[in-house]
């Protein structure tokens, strides 16, 4: 099994431990992607999301797994906090999405958080030669942790509101690193606050 894997923020220049076959390549789907989660550490990071999200190309793999379970675990052990326990239901825990195109399943978190995502990487993925394809599918976590909607404005004030200013390099910096590819209004207006 030809399993692909998906990506647009850090795990294009940071693998961690993930094994791919091959290096990432800027050939994957167009989805939906913004700079509006808010990670344990400070940081606004890139997630599908189909509301405020805008259209960029991202990149993918070949994992060096022939085997979706294991496929999926890989990614999630990157993923994951170190030393996190491995769920015993791979294909229905919430952080991974996948699409199997042999036995026509996916990941119903995934469809639920993103099914317009799920749909073009299921159209993407065939002609591409992959039986299955692999992916981040966290949630967006911005109301939830700051307690305000989503927006470009609420996104560069959050950012702005960062005092400690090695967080706010930390941050500034994961915008900074997102592959060329990645053109979304958070990423434009930081680069106007925050050149360089």
């Amino acid at each position: 099994m030809r399993i692909g894997v998906l990506a647009w923020g850090s795990l294009v220049w940071n693998r961690g431990e993930l094994l791919l076959a091959d290096d990432f390549r800027p050939n994957g789907p167009r989805l939906a992607i913004e700079f509006c989660r808010v990670s344990s550490d400070g940081r606004l990071t890139l997630v599908i999301d189909e509301t405020f999200g805008t259209p960029c190309p991202t990149y993918s793999g070949v994992s060096s797994f022939e085997d979706l379970d294991k496929a999926i675990e890989n990614l999630w052990v990157r993923e994951s906090k170190p030393g996190a326990k491995i769920p015993a239901d791979l294909r229905g825990q919430a952080m991974i999405g996948f699409v199997d195109l042999q036995d026509n399943t996916e990941s119903a978190v995934a469809r639920q958080r993103h099914p317009l995502a799920v749909d073009a990487i299921r159209e993407w993925a065939g002609p591409e030669g992959f039986s299955a394809i692999v992916w981040t599918a966290l949630p967006i976590r911005f109301k939830d942790t700051l307690n305000v909607p989503f927006s470009t404005e609420a996104a560069i004030a959050y950012l702005d509101s960062l005092e400690d200013e090695a967080a706010r390099s930390m941050a500034l910096d994961y915008v900074r690193k997102a592959p060329p590819e990645v053109r979304t209004p958070v990423r434009a207006e930081v680069q106007k606050r925050w050149p360089g």
